[in-house]
């Protein structure tokens, strides 16, 4: 078996892992590429394979940076199955074509401007039409079920074990039988926590020969989940004392629900007063009632919530925002008012509006609440949290940075380095041969092998964009 590292390789964007396993290809996630504009423009539109030579691809999750390009590959050839978990399957039905109108969208906004200052026009990188085709291509599989791969008989047999990222998230379990010996190879996809909102916990996937895992916080280390509550808390109280807005990039799926969630249980505790939340983006009301379609994969505290009668999704001063007219309103909103809104890493839709609205004024607050690439927008604005007169650009214009920037790393649904570790204990170090750390940036990463190292793991590799490894 070959693997060629196509994307998330010293990045935590772009997630694509080639297989080649007896003469067929099987394709590792299919995500979208974020940070520096140009590069990424180009880096979601050339493959490092030909896409009509995929014969499936096996997808983990439907965070953008793991699903988003999957329309692009149908486009450019690929015509087989893709494979996932129901949940991821539903999410991904309205994440693709929310991510397609979104680009048309904001291209069609920024190609006003260029045109006017007589630049070159753009073109968005996949179509709504493109999206659909890809949709019509999935199949769906539940968590602990092993299955076959059409046109590989019985070479290939795969298990999806519940990840605990995001709804629907998996780990994938590989045992493949090539030139008469059988191994097994594990992809952990991306690793979530214990204890976090609504979700099951992650779950082991057992014994495996090689290991393809995520590193995003290789060397870092998150607040404890259960510091969630004191910080939004403090946040919101300190918001509600100058009277200002708290702008919330957040990804439609996974992190708005569990924000919601949480705002829902301080609201009924009586921890928090009535203060109006808006959720402005079309595929978080969408994804929401996804969320509610797949109780299976929430965890026990979820349950005993919705036993005693709290909306965990919602409470009487939420509203969702569906239409355009509805978010240009949130402008002239007075008072202390929270607007959860996407892209989580601040590269598109209405967010972007959002900011450029309240970025200026000392009394906001921007609460970050996930992950910022290297090279966003949300990196920014991180930066801007220790540097006052911190300057970013949105739309192509530079704005100085004088709102408030919280950054709530409780929130984060990866696992951190103590977290990345206790999973990696339950492996037989004695079987596991090799471990290829994907989805994460070189220092993460360098920190994560020499933790594992002293830890008795044996050969970790740490492969490039474009490393090919024979196994």
């Amino acid at each position: 078996m070959k693997i060629k590292f196509c994307g998330a390789a010293k990045t935590v964007t772009g997630s694509q892992h080639l297989l080649e396993i007896n003469g067929k290809k099987i394709l590792l996630d299919c995500g979208m590429f974020q940070g520096k504009r140009e590069e990424s423009f180009q880096m979601n539109r050339k493959f490092l394979f030909e896409p009509k030579d995929i014969h499936a691809v096996i997808l983990s999750h439907a965070h953008i940076d793991h699903a988003g390009n999957l329309p692009t590959l149908c486009a450019k050839g690929f015509t087989g199955d893709i494979y996932t978990t129901p949940a991821t399957r539903d999410l991904c039905s309205i994440m693709l074509l929310d991510s397609a109108f979104i680009q048309e969208k904001d291209v069609e906004f920024v190609n006003k401007r260029r045109e006017k200052k007589h630049q070159p026009l753009f073109n968005p990188l996949y179509t709504v039409e493109n999206a659909k085709q890809t949709i019509e291509q999935f199949k769906s599989v539940s968590y602990n079920k092993s299955f076959y791969i059409d046109g590989l008989g019985d070479n290939v047999k795969v298990m999806f074990c519940d990840a605990g990222h995001i709804l629907g998230s998996a780990s994938v379990v590989l045992e493949v039988t090539e030139n008469g010996r059988t191994f097994k190879l594990g992809f952990t996809g991306d690793l979530g926590r214990k204890n976090l909102p609504i979700l099951k916990d992650p779950e082991f996937m057992g014994n495996v020969d090689y290991l393809i895992t995520e590193s995003t916080y290789g060397g870092l280390y998150h607040e404890p989940a259960d510091k969630i509550e004191q910080g939004l808390l403090d946040t919101i109280t300190d918001a509600l004392s100058t009277k200002g807005k708290i702008i919330v990039p957040s990804f439609s799926v996974g992190r708005t629900q569990e924000l919601v969630y949480e705002i829902s249980k301080l609201t009924a505790a009586g921890k928090l007063p009535h203060f109006p939340v808006y959720v402005d983006s079309p595929l978080s009301v969408n994804a929401t009632e996804v969320f509610k379609l797949h109780p299976e994969c929430f965890d026990e505290e979820t349950y005993k919530l919705l036993a005693s009668g709290v909306n965990i999704f919602g409470f009487e001063n939420i509203k969702y925002v569906k239409n355009v007219e509805e978010s240009k309103k949130l402008n002239s909103v007075k008072g202390t008012a929270m607007i959860i809104s996407a892209s989580g890493m601040c590269e598109a839709g209405r967010i972007l509006h959002h900011l450029l609205n309240n970025v200026g004024n000392a009394k906001n607050t921007i609460m970050i609440i996930g992950y910022m690439a290297e090279h966003t927008l949300g990196r920014e604005l991180i930066k801007a949290s220790d540097k006052p007169g911190y300057k970013v650009k949105i739309f192509g214009e530079e704005h100085v940075v004088k709102a408030k920037v919280r950054i709530l790393n409780s929130f984060s649904a990866h696992a951190d380095s103590g977290e990345i570790l206790d999973y990696m204990k339950q492996f037989d170090r004695e079987r596991l041969k090799k471990i290829f750390l994907v989805h994460g940036e070189s220092p993460q990463q360098e920190n994560l092998k020499t933790i594992l190292n002293s830890n008795g793991f044996k050969e970790i590799v740490i492969p490039e964009r474009g490393t090919e490894i024979e196994i």
